[in-house]
């Protein structure tokens, strides 16, 4: 009976972002506004990406990043979460354009946010490979976009098709990097910043659920294990961990750059238990508590707990989504990077 509730309640939402739509897109006009004359129908970046971009310029492209990502995943199965971890930070600034791979002073790798992501050397080992194939055809933001799908897929989550026709960017600043968050936010303010993306509530509880893998240091929670709660929310008692999860925490985190498990379930596993944690609270994150807590995503994350085929299905859909956010694609956008690390050198 409880799952049927939270299925009923899971489709209300989806019905109410639907007429939420239509109703933005109806109020726009009256019955005392004359009729316009239909603008010509513009094709949006995302429109101009396909499944068959490389089909005749680099066939291969898809299954050197496979079996690179695949190689690497199998020396460090953490990688995996890192890579997916890596693709939304590039996405979340500047969107999909490989700008978190630049590498040179105040570039967003170079942030303080930036510090503890990885996963660089596996992009550059891919692009290095393809473009001895297919020299200055494929882009960094395409490989790193199908790279975190791959990554997904070798640690048990759901298989999509990525589109192809990422450009790469050529602006990177460190402060940028800085505004995405670092699991010490308000769910008001993890709303306003995905939503500014183009990705809406049910995007923000389903890709918090990439945190079912993946690690963090004990520098990072550190507030969170001094009383349960987080220095950037003081008051919010509804945030407090689990007493004996927190005595566990205390055991692994002798040192600041110790590293825990994101779910201390199943850490090597793809799946929900990461929503079912919530319930115990054993959220580690104060973000991923708050959105147990918070009465806006609750009867998301409630879904996803008990039905692990809905989490699996939207991952999917909402990653398709992030990999499509403020995408350069005309040919007078961005470039085709020969090094990930760099902009090309302007022509002789």
């Amino acid at each position: 009976m409880r799952r049927c509730c939270f299925s009923f309640l899971f489709l209300l939402l989806l019905v109410f972002y639907q007429l939420d739509g239509m109703a933005s897109s109806s109020s726009s006009g009256s019955s005392t506004t004359p009729l316009k004359k239909p603008k010509a129908n513009v094709l949006s970046p995302q429109d101009l990406l396909s499944f068959t971009h490389y089909l005749h310029t680099c066939p291969d492209a898809e299954g050197i990043i496979q079996n690179k990502v695949r190689a690497w995943v199998k020396k460090d199965y953490t990688l995996a979460a890192s890579i997916i971890r890596l693709h939304f930070h590039d996405c979340a600034v500047r969107g999909c354009d490989a700008s978190i791979l630049l590498n040179h002073r105040g570039s967003e790798r170079r942030s303080e946010g930036s510090k503890t992501l990885r996963g660089f050397q596996v992009i550059d080992e891919i692009k290095a490979e393809v473009e001895k194939r297919c020299p200055k055809t494929v882009s960094c933001a395409d490989i790193l976009t199908a790279a975190a799908r791959d990554a997904t897929i070798l640690i048990g989550g759901p298989f999509w098709e990525v589109p192809f026709g990422r450009r790469d960017g050529k602006v990177s600043i460190a402060r940028e990097a800085d505004t995405v968050p670092q699991g010490h936010e308000n769910i008001t303010a993890l709303i306003h910043f995905f939503q500014a993306r183009g990705l809406n509530l049910l995007d923000l509880v389903v890709l918090s659920g990439s945190h079912t893998i993946g690690r963090t240091t004990c520098r990072s929670i550190q507030t969170r294990l001094d009383d349960g709660r987080d220095v950037m929310m003081p008051h919010s008692s509804s945030l407090l961990l689990n007493a004996t999860y927190m005595r566990v925490l205390k055991r692994k985190c002798r040192r600041s750059y110790d590293h825990v498990d994101l779910d201390a379930t199943t850490p090597r596993k793809f799946d929900n238990e990461y929503y079912k944690n919530m319930e115990k609270k054993m959220g580690l994150l104060s973000t991923d508590q708050g959105l147990y807590t918070d009465a806006r995503t609750s009867p998301i994350v409630q879904a996803l707990a008990t039905q692990p085929d809905l989490f699996m299905n939207q991952f999917a859909v909402s990653m398709v989504k992030l990999g499509n956010v403020q995408l350069l694609t005309a040919k007078n956008d961005g470039e085709i990077r020969g090094n990930c690390n760099f902009v090309n050198p302007p022509p002789p």
